[in-house]
């Protein structure tokens, strides 16, 4: 794990070393940063969507092959009503604005997570974001939405027992191959770099299986303020550690 913190006298600097091919973002802070400001919540989020046009033109300059963001968890459902129609509400404008702008960048967009509890309005914007971005290449955008580590663990648990208790599988197959099969995220590499702003030290439920051996790395920036060079020091500092997934 580690922290970073801007220094303007190595913006410039880069590092030798493997370049992460899916980077995961804990998108935190953009309430601190409203309340920073005396303004409503919602309006750090609106600031955050605009960070996250930025990143995503980033990943795709670094070809990234997946960017993952954690835009609204299971748990953030406990958040006063008129937040989480803020964030419904964000959701819905950024796929009808910049739906046209990534299909024609190249990009792919997947939605994970639950889709229970989700209105008829917001399942068809989702619907339409994959469908006709289906089989584009040039970056994968995960947006994790109605989504808990904690849930899809569970969720692909009960799907396997069904299965078992059908005949479909046996117990004794069930290996790790076998459960990842049943995960939201079957079919997709896991994290090599998660980035978590804000200050904050944890995975709060987010990526609970695939964040197993990720490099970790935390920023003081709250997520309106993070820029480029705040996602090319992560970077680097990816590139600078030393991966052996339990190896020597």
């Amino acid at each position: 794990m580690g922290r970073i913190e801007p220094d303007d006298s190595k913006k410039n600097e880069t590092c030798e070393g493997e370049m992460p091919s899916h980077v995961a973002i804990i998108m935190d802070g953009n309430g601190r940063w409203a309340k920073a400001r005396h303004m409503p919540r919602i309006f750090g989020h609106n600031a955050g969507v605009e960070a996250l046009r930025n990143i995503v033109h980033c990943a795709i300059n670094y070809n990234i092959e997946i960017l993952t963001i954690y835009a609204f968890s299971t748990e953030n459902w406990r958040r006063p009503q008129d937040e989480i129609d803020g964030l419904f509400a964000l959701l819905k404008q950024f796929v009808r604005n910049d739906l046209t702008t990534l299909h024609k960048n190249g990009v792919r967009i997947r939605i994970q997570g639950r889709r229970e509890g989700l209105n008829n309005e917001i399942l068809s914007l989702i619907d339409e974001a994959e469908e006709k971005t289906k089989n584009n290449n040039k970056l994968t955008l995960v947006i994790c939405f109605n989504y808990g580590g904690q849930a899809e663990i569970l969720d692909a648990t009960k799907a396997i027992a069904t299965k078992v208790l059908s005949g479909e599988i046996k117990v004794d197959e069930i290996d790790i191959e076998t459960f990842e099969k049943h995960l939201n995220s079957a079919g997709w590499s896991h994290p090599d770099l998660i980035i978590r702003t804000a200050g904050e030290q944890r995975l709060s439920n987010f990526l609970m299986w695939q964040s197993a051996y990720s490099e970790l790395v935390f920023t003081q920036v709250l997520w309106p303020d993070f820029e480029t060079k705040d996602f090319e020091m992560a970077i680097n500092e990816f590139k600078k550690r030393k991966r052996r997934f339990g190896g020597i």
